[in-house]
C-alpha cells in the first residue's frame, strides 16, 4: 500500500464525473483493464484499450510505434482499470517518463458504472 500511496501523492486523480468532463474537453481515456475484466463488463465510449505491458511505448511521443494520438509530452491521459489501483501505478509510471498530465479515475471503471455515466456494450478501440 505504501507504493500505491507514493504513486498517488501529488497526482490530480479524478472522479468519474470529472474524467467525463475532461474527456469532453479533449482528454483521452485509456482502458487498462485486463481482457477478462473488459469481457465481463461494459465499456466507456470514446476510450482506447492499451495493454499495460505496452502502455509506456504506445504513449511515448518520441517512439516510432506510438499511437497516433501520442503527439506531445503534455497530452492529457486519464487511465482507468477495474478499481483504480493498477491505473494509479501506471499513471505514476507515465509521469516519471515525462507525461506529467497523466492521471487516473478514482475507483476505476466500477466507480464510473456506479455513477451512472455513459457505457456501451461495444468494446473500445484496441491499440495493442
Amino acid at each position: 500500500m505504501a507504493l500505491l500511496n507514493r504513486a498517488r501523492a501529488g497526482m490530480d486523480r479524478l472522479t468519474p464525473a470529472q474524467a467525463l468532463a475532461e474527456q469532453h474537453r479533449g482528454a483521452l481515456l485509456i482502458d487498462v483493464r485486463t481482457d477478462v475484466h473488459r469481457a465481463a463488463s461494459a465499456h466507456i465510449p470514446g476510450s482506447l484499450i492499451i495493454d499495460l505491458t505496452v502502455l509506456p511505448w504506445r504513449l511515448d511521443p518520441s517512439f516510432e510505434h506510438r499511437i497516433p494520438e501520442a503527439e506531445c509530452w503534455n497530452a492529457r491521459y486519464i487511465l482507468f482499470c477495474r478499481h483504480g489501483y493498477s491505473s494509479s501505478l501506471a499513471a505514476w509510471n507515465l509521469r516519471q517518463m515525462g507525461l506529467s498530465r497523466t492521471t487516473d479515475i478514482i475507483g476505476g471503471f466500477e466507480a464510473w458504472d456506479v455513477a451512472g455515466l455513459p457505457t456501451t456494450g461495444t468494446p473500445a478501440e484496441s491499440r495493442p
